[in-house]
């Protein structure tokens, strides 16, 4: 599933094409992705313009002018694909429809934007823009990870005295926006701490010392346009590259890339997910 890189990867890209712009018609193809579509929602899209494109978490949020507030998830497999951008921003012409084109945005300055999700995972939603943060998919998410409020004092006092494993507290959702399994390997990596370490037995200088890797994993990712993996793809079409960086995730068995480790790579299972690290560095 994409994580907060990608997500922003992907709002970045729809910028140049929609913000500031009227959707001119927009086509709604099924009735539902993961839950059902909200009630005439291609109308209510329709002649709204874009005021704003912003991200919370793994969320993108576009601001219209009725009054309402788009929200998208990416899901599995999503994908949010521009065609036709007069700005000349993308090269590739207005496609053939797909079978997997759930939901079509004609946009007033030539743009077309497509949704495309083979498994259906994904998910849009309508939500009034004056009480957005109120609903039950942003009320709880934490601190967004370059946002003032998420610095060293917070996640001492957030994760502190847990007696859950650290790379746990630090997939919560409540804990900080955003961060997913990738992210989190590669920042335990860099900061020479076990994934399954109870978090209350980390040291307090150890989690203050997240927060600026956290960061710096998450900007280098967002620079090299996110992970492609599976399904993942820029709204240009393009891949990103930052899983040619991994130096942990993903690589089970494979050398260490610190200099002087002669270990392996290790693979454990958390609650359901793999967590890769190094063995000798992470103790």
């Amino acid at each position: 599933m994409p994580e907060l890189p990608e997500v922003e990867t992907v709002r970045r890209g729809l910028t140049p094409a929609m913000e500031g712009v009227v959707i001119a018609r927009a086509q709604v193809n099924r009735p539902d992705l993961r839950w059902p579509f909200p009630e005439n929602m291609a109308d209510r899209l329709t002649g709204a313009r874009v005021e704003r494109l912003r991200r919370r978490s793994k969320y993108v949020l576009a601001d219209l002018s009725t009054g309402e507030t788009l929200l998208i998830h990416l899901g599995m497999s999503g994908r949010m694909l521009i065609s036709g951008d007069p700005l000349g921003q993308f090269q590739h012409d207005h496609p053939a429809p797909e079978k997997h084109d759930h939901v079509v945005f004609d946009m007033e300055n030539g743009a077309r934007v497509t949704f495309n999700d083979p498994r259906r995972f994904g998910a849009m939603d309508l939500l009034d823009t004056a009480t957005a943060e109120a609903h039950p998919l942003l009320a709880s998410i934490g601190p967004e990870p370059f946002g003032n409020d998420f610095n060293e004092s917070y996640l001492i006092e957030a994760i502190g005295h847990r007696n859950t494993a650290i790379k746990t507290a630090l997939l919560d959702q409540k804990t900080v926006a955003g961060l997913g399994n990738i992210y989190v390997c590669e920042t335990l990596y860099r900061c020479g701490v076990h994934p399954e370490e109870k978090a209350r037995n980390v040291a307090k200088d150890k989690i203050a010392g997240l927060v600026p890797i956290i960061q710096e994993v998450l900007q280098e990712a967002i620079e090299a346009g996110g992970s492609s993996l599976r399904d993942f793809r820029q709204a240009d079409g393009e891949l990103g590259y930052f899983q040619h960086r991994f130096a942990v995730y993903g690589r089970e068995g494979e050398p260490c890339v610190t200099e002087g480790c002669d270990a392996n790579i290790a693979r454990v299972v958390q609650s359901g997910r793999s967590s890769f690290f190094c063995p000798s560095c992470q103790r």
